[in-house]
């Protein structure tokens, strides 16, 4: 798994690429939450992640609370249809907004 951390018009993204799993999920904690330390609007790119444990999505709840407490919004990109349906079925799903691509992203966070 890899973790890289960008700016977009002043909005930071988190780009993920590989799985997200209880091996993995610790490093991409640490440089998300890292990331977003100082944030109210972010965005998670998870459209190159091939599998999501549910350490991966106890990850996305932290960051989640993280921003939420600053009254922000997280924005997921790229979720495949089967992060969709383990999110949805968690009940996760409700938390975030879903974009398909990053201008999509970028422009949700402008409009809330």
């Amino acid at each position: 798994m890899e973790v890289a951390v960008d700016s977009v018009e002043n909005i930071t993204v988190i780009d993920v690429e590989g799985s997200i799993d209880s091996k993995t999920a610790p490093d991409f904690q640490s440089n998300a939450l890292a990331a977003a330390a100082d944030k109210d609007k972010i965005i998670i790119n998870i459209s190159k992640v091939d599998f999501l444990s549910s350490a991966g999505l106890r990850v996305l709840l932290m960051i989640y609370r993280q921003i939420k407490a600053k009254d922000g919004k997280v924005v997921l990109v790229g979720a495949s249809e089967e992060i969709q349906d383990v999110m949805s079925n968690t009940g996760f799903l409700n938390f975030f907004i879903l974009a398909d691509n990053l201008n999509e992203g970028v422009t949700a966070l402008k409009a809330n």
